[in-house]
């Protein structure tokens, strides 16, 4: 409840409306997403295929698809992750991450941050 909350003021104070959430998309060949561990302070940048899985330290992205809006290849992304533990089979996070409000959907996790940086479109 509390994210629907967020998302209709995120919307109304940005001047989004629903029409954006109904925009046509389009699913490229995959996604470009950047890792940190906070703990050492590495950040890694790599693309994923949808269904393909990278294992980063202690956890496991794995890309479901990636979206984007057809008149504006370069405009935002969307992004459907599933983030694991390694050797734990319950995800940490399963969701959609957009790129231009990673903090909207964002993985909670002690030691890293995940987030979409763009969809690859060629």
């Amino acid at each position: 409840m509390r994210l629907v909350c967020a998302l209709s003021a995120f919307c109304l104070l940005s001047g989004l409306s629903p029409v954006l959430a109904q925009e046509a998309l389009t699913a490229p060949q995959g996604a470009m997403l950047r890792a940190m561990d906070k703990i050492s302070g590495d950040v890694v940048d790599f693309d994923l295929t949808p269904g393909q899985t990278k294992q980063l330290g202690r956890i496991q992205v794995t890309l479901g698809e990636c979206r984007y809006p057809v008149e504006n290849p370069t405009g935002n992304a969307f992004a459907y992750l599933v983030i694991r533990n390694a050797g734990v089979e319950e995800p940490s996070f399963t969701g959609w991450m957009i790129a231009a409000s990673p903090a909207l959907n964002a993985l909670d996790h002690p030691r890293y941050d995940v987030w979409v940086l763009g969809c690859i479109t060629s």
